[in-house]
């Protein structure tokens, strides 16, 4: 084989990793396998609760599980649903909160380009969709835990997840926590998974797992219902009220980062969120069908500098020596702008008064008497990284930080000898990302063309979307606009049959 034959053949294998996968076109399809009113692609939370919903509006339902059983990235989650004005658990916890001041953070902390019709719909729907997933076996217990930025160790069933107790967000709308953590010690997203299962068993949907989707199916531009390979064979599944696409994102897919968001490649492989099948592959499925993208290149990254968020007392700063960030905020905030905005080049300096070992046992790197000692050690620039120490010590003995707003309670003046922990990407640091981007959808969870019009018969939910969270994020948004507009897709559906 020629060397131009394999550059060739690894083209090839890069768009067949990336391009819209075609639809097969039912003027082909000689014997309907499965017929029902909707078909859905994946269960993780989104697929979960689009099917019990459709069921509930009436319709027959089959869902195809690519894995040995649902739950997806969802199961492996911490667990956090991000709700509130006004939940039964917010009141318990002596919050008052509204629609209207959790649309004002939500559109300020998910943006910039947050899609403001998802988000109204969300805020205007989030009490009640509380309610639904009590309804439906999701417990939540009425205790406030104050160790923000992550889901309580306990089941306490509520935290701050997204800065809301920290600058800019605390001048935008009133402070409340929205972290709903489901009642099941620390990590509760297998347990979350395991309630909604457990209602989806008690309906009819009939369920395949080991199930992986080829191709969608169209008449006439309408999408149809779909090919699925099930123990080596293709099945043809005729949908009359449509498919519903909520089959993960597209952080284990190499070829689509690098044409999309190369910056989720920076970090260790490792800790990418989400498993094997966030490919694409639901995307992709939706653009040979028509629909659109958008906001492929968002992505988060979460950075665990807490618990302890005593931690928030250290400084963060890029390889200019310069703060970038008030550290006292979502540290999803500030995983993403170390990742974006520094290129993964930050460092924790902290002082041997507020130093401790975090819960990832996260550790100095470097020790130096000055300032400049310590900038030295690093490779940073000493007269900046001097500079950012003296200006922040001198507001701090004040209780002010002018620049970057950190909280009083987080300003401790740093003293010598003085530390510095190496968070760069290419350390041992925890990066991990997830892409934001996918298919474009409206608040019914209809996939829309690039003219802005539905695709006949299509719908999504989940990770596959460009849900609520654009360029922003808070912990719990995905479960819970995963959930939320995975029901929509669902009723959408049912009514379209």
């Amino acid at each position: 084989m020629s060397t131009n034959d394999s550059l060739g053949e690894a083209t090839d294998a890069v768009q067949d990793a990336v391009l819209p996968i075609a639809p097969l076109d039912a003027s082909e399809v000689t014997q309907w396998d499965i017929e029902t009113d909707v078909a859905v692609v994946g269960l993780g939370i989104a697929g979960t609760c689009a099917a019990i919903s459709a069921h509930e509006a009436g319709a027959r339902v089959v869902a195809f599980e690519r894995g040995g059983a649902g739950g997806g990235t969802s199961a492996l989650s911490g667990g956090l649903i991000y709700l509130g004005g006004g939940t039964p658990i917010q009141e318990a916890c002596g919050y008052t909160d509204t629609a209207e001041n959790m649309e004002r953070f939500l559109l300020e902390a998910c943006g910039p380009d947050a899609d403001a019709d998802k988000v109204h719909a969300y805020c205007q729907g989030s009490v009640a969709h509380y309610n639904w997933l009590v309804d439906h076996g999701v417990p939540f217990k009425g205790e406030f835990c104050d160790e923000p930025n992550r889901e309580p160790i306990t089941d306490a069933g509520l935290c701050f997840s997204g800065g809301e107790d920290s600058w800019p967000f605390n001048t935008i709308a009133d402070v409340v926590p929205r972290g709903h953590h489901p009642q099941f010690p620390d990590t509760a997203g297998g347990f979350l998974m395991e309630c909604l299962t457990g209602a989806l068993a008690k309906t009819e949907v009939a369920v395949h797992t080991d199930a992986r989707v080829e191709r969608l199916i169209v008449d006439a531009g309408r999408v149809v219902g779909l090919v699925a390979r099930i123990d080596g064979r293709d099945l043809h599944v005729r949908a009359t009220g449509g498919v519903i696409l909520c089959a993960g994102g597209f952080i284990f897919n190499e070829e689509m980062l690098a044409r999309y968001c190369p910056e989720a490649l920076r970090p260790f492989s490792a800790w990418r969120v989400g498993t094997d099948n966030d490919d694409g592959r639901g995307i992709r499925l939706g653009e040979g069908a028509g629909g659109t993208t958008t906001r492929m290149d968002s992505v988060e990254c979460a950075l665990p500098i807490g618990p302890p968020h005593r931690m928030a007392r250290a400084l963060l700063v890029g390889k200019d020596g310069k703060r970038f960030i008030n550290e006292d905020t979502y540290t999803g905030r500030i995983g993403h702008r170390a990742l974006v905005d520094q290129q993964g080049e930050i460092y924790m300096i902290v002082s041997e008064e507020i130093f401790e070992v975090n819960f990832v046992g996260m550790r100095i790197t470097w020790a130096a008497e000055t300032p400049e000692e310590l900038a030295a050690d690093v490779g940073l620039p000493a007269d900046a990284l001097a500079e950012t120490i003296a200006a922040y010590n001198q507001h701090a003995e004040n209780g002010t930080d002018p620049e970057w707003h950190k909280e009083p309670d987080f300003l401790v003046p740093l003293r010598p000898p003085y530390g510095a922990i190496d968070l760069r990407v290419d350390s041992k640091a925890i990066y991990a990302p997830f892409t934001l981007g996918g298919l474009k959808t409206d608040p019914d969870s209809h996939v829309l063309d690039s003219s802005g019009a539905p695709v006949p018969g299509l719908f999504a939910a989940g990770r596959s979307t460009a849900g609520i969270a654009a360029h922003g994020y808070v912990s719990g948004i995905s479960l819970g606009d995963g959930s939320f507009f995975g029901r929509r897709a669902g009723e959408s559906a049912a009514h379209n049959k």
